[in-house]
C-alpha cells in the first residue's frame, strides 16, 4: 500500500495537468438592446431566430440570466472587469470623445485568459472609450490605451456606438484606412456655422430622428456629436454585421490551433437600425426586427465557422445581451408602429434604461456540444460572473482586489446536476439616476425615482412608478408578480428593511465577492 500511494498521486497529478492544458475555446456573443422576448426560444412568435434557438435547444437556456445594467457601457465594463460599474465614476454611457473607462492595470477577463495561454480578441462594438483620461482619443494617431492595454491581443472595433460619431473602424490602435491628408476631427460642438446637421438639413435624411440624434449626418442619418474628415475611413451602416463576421472568420482561422477567446460584440439591434439590404423588409415588422434576424444570421455564421474548422466541440459559446429592449430610441423607424403583438421584453416590465426586470433580465444561453447537456436552468447568473467562472474553468486564481462582484457559477453555466447560481444580484441604470434593482430569491427591491412613461423606456411600463410614500424604495415578489406591478413596501416592512440593509451593505462595502 505504501508503494502504491505515490503512484496514485502521480497519476492524479498527471491527469490534472492534461485537463489543465485541454482548454476550450470561448466565444461570448453579446447582442445589443435585445430583450428577453426578442428570441423565439424565449417566446417570440411573430418571427424565428433559428440559429440562436439551436444554441438554446442544444445548451442551457437560462430564465434568470442578467446583464448588470440597463445600458451598454456599464454592462460592458462589468462584463470585462467582474465589478459593478457603479463602483467607478465615469462608467455611464460613453460620449464620442470618451476616454477608456477601464484602468490599464485592472485584471480583466481577457487578461486572465491570456495568462492561461489564450489568444484574445474583441470584434464589434466597443463603447468603453479610448485614450487617456483627461485627453481622450487621438483619432489621427495611436488610440491607446484601449482594448490591447487591458488584455486583448487583437481588436477590430466600432469605437463608440453607431448613433454616436465617428462612423469609422478602429483596428488595434488606429483608425483603419485613414488618409493623413484628410484628418479626422471629433468634437462636441459644430466645427463651423454651416456644418450640416439633422436640424439644418433634415430634408436630406434617409431616416428621420425623433429626439436627440440630430447632429452630424452620415449615410443619410444624423448622429450624436460632430465630426469632419476621415472620409476614406468611413463605413456604410449596412455593412457592419458582415464586417464583424468577416473579421471573426479571419481571426478564428488564424488562431484555431491554440485556445482562444473572442468577444463578438454585435451592434444589432441598437439604433440606428440599418441592417444589410439582404435583411431589409424580411421580418415585416420593420428595421428593429430585421436587425434581430441579422443578429441571428451572425450567430449561424459563427457556428458554421467553428464546424468548418473542426473545433465546434472544443468551443463554449455564451449568448447574451447588454440590456433590455427599447422601441423609439431616437429615430423614426416604426419600431412602435409595427410592433403588433410582439413583446420584446417577454413577461417583464420596463426595458432599456430601467431597473425593472425587462431592463436587465435577458436571453442568456450557454452552448458546448458534447459537454453541456441541453436543458432549461432557473438559476440566477449574470454577465459579470463570466470573469470568475471562466477563471475557474482555465485554472486561474482571481486576485483578491479583482472582479469584486463576480461569482463563480461555472457549474450552472455548464448545466451540471444540482449546480447553484448566485444568491443575489444588484442591477443599475446608466449611473446618472442612481437607480438600483436588488434581487434575492423571489424578492426584488427597486430603488430610485422612476418617471412615468419615460419616452425612451416605455415598454410595458408598470402602472405605478412614482413614489407616494416616504420610502424611496419599492418591493416586489416576483414569483407572484413577475411584471412588478404591485408594490409591497408598506405590506411587508420587515422584508423591505432587510432588503434595504443588504443593498446598502453591498454598495458600502465596495465588493460582494
Amino acid at each position: 500500500m505504501l508503494v502504491k500511494i505515490p503512484s496514485i498521486l502521480s497519476l492524479c497529478t498527471a491527469s490534472l495537468l492534461v485537463a489543465a492544458t485541454d482548454k476550450p475555446n470561448i466565444i461570448v456573443i453579446m447582442a445589443d438592446d435585445v430583450g428577453y422576448g426578442d428570441v423565439s426560444a424565449y417566446g417570440a412568435v411573430d418571427f424565428k431566430t433559428p440559429h440562436i434557438d439551436r444554441l438554446a435547444t442544444g445548451g442551457q437556456l437560462f430564465t434568470s440570466g442578467y446583464a448588470s445594467a440597463s445600458t451598454c457601457t456599464p454592462t460592458r465594463f462589468s462584463l470585462l472587469t467582474g465589478t459593478y460599474a457603479f463602483r467607478k465614476e465615469g462608467t455611464g454611457i460613453a460620449p464620442p470623445n470618451g476616454h477608456l473607462v477601464i484602468n490599464s492595470d485592472t485584471v480583466t477577463l481577457p487578461d486572465l485568459l491570456k495568462r492561461a495561454g489564450y489568444a484574445t480578441a474583441v470584434i464589434g462594438k466597443w463603447h468603453l472609450g479610448l485614450g487617456e483620461e483627461g485627453v481622450g482619443p487621438d483619432w489621427n494617431g495611436e488610440l491607446k490605451p484601449g482594448p490591447l492595454e487591458i488584455g486583448f491581443d487583437y481588436a477590430f472595433l466600432l469605437p463608440t456606438t453607431n448613433d454616436r460619431v465617428p462612423q469609422v473602424y478602429v483596428e488595434n490602435h488606429r483608425v483603419k484606412n485613414l488618409d493623413p491628408a484628410d484628418p479626422l476631427w471629433v468634437g462636441n460642438e459644430k466645427p463651423y456655422p454651416d456644418h450640416p446637421t439633422g436640424i439644418t438639413h433634415r430634408d436630406t435624411l434617409t431616416m428621420d430622428w425623433s429626439h436627440g440624434h440630430n447632429d452630424t449626418i452620415h449615410n443619410g442619418i444624423s448622429r450624436i456629436g460632430f465630426y469632419t474628415g476621415g472620409h476614406a475611413a468611413r463605413f456604410r451602416d449596412e455593412d457592419l454585421a458582415d464586417k464583424w463576421v468577416e473579421k471573426s472568420r479571419q481571426w478564428i482561422v488564424e488562431n484555431k490551433d491554440e485556445p482562444f477567446f473572442l468577444l463578438f460584440a454585435s451592434h444589432d439591434n441598437h439604433v440606428p437600425r440599418v441592417p444589410h439590404e439582404r435583411f431589409q423588409g424580411v421580418s415585416g415588422l420593420g428595421p428593429r426586427v430585421d436587425s434581430v434576424l441579422q443578429l441571428d444570421w451572425c450567430v449561424g455564421e459563427l457556428m458554421q465557422i467553428l464546424e468548418d474548422e473542426g473545433i465546434a466541440e472544443n468551443t463554449i459559446i455564451v449568448f447574451c445581451s447588454d440590456n433590455g429592449p427599447v422601441l423609439d430610441d431616437g429615430y423614426k423607424d416604426d419600431a412602435k408602429e409595427l410592433l403588433g403583438v410582439h413583446k420584446p421584453n417577454g413577461p417583464w416590465s420596463g426595458g432599456k434604461y430601467s431597473v425593472f426586470e425587462g431592463g436587465t433580465r435577458l436571453p442568456f444561453i450557454t452552448y458546448w456540444p458534447g459537454t453541456i447537456e441541453p436543458g432549461v436552468s432557473f438559476e440566477m447568473v449574470a454577465t459579470h460572473d463570466l470573469v470568475a467562472s471562466f477563471a475557474a474553468l482555465v485554472g486561474q486564481e482571481l486576485p483578491e482586489d479583482a472582479a469584486l462582484d463576480s461569482i463563480n457559477v461555472l457549474d450552472a453555466l455548464l448545466g451540471r446536476p444540482d449546480a447553484k447560481g448566485r444568491e443575489s444580484l444588484v442591477t443599475q441604470d446608466n449611473g446618472r439616476g442612481r437607480q438600483f434593482g436588488y434581487r434575492k430569491g423571489d424578492w426584488k427591491l427597486v430603488r430610485g425615482r422612476l418617471l412615468d412613461r419615460h419616452p425612451r423606456a416605455a415598454i410595458n411600463w408598470p402602472r405605478w412608478t412614482r413614489r407616494t410614500q416616504n420610502s424611496p424604495d419599492r418591493l416586489y415578489y416576483l414569483r407572484e408578480d413577475p411584471a412588478e406591478l404591485f408594490d409591497l413596501a408598506t405590506f411587508a416592512p420587515e422584508k423591505l428593511a432587510e432588503m434595504q440593509r443588504e443593498l446598502d451593505a453591498i454598495i458600502a462595502e465596495g465588493r460582494s465577492r
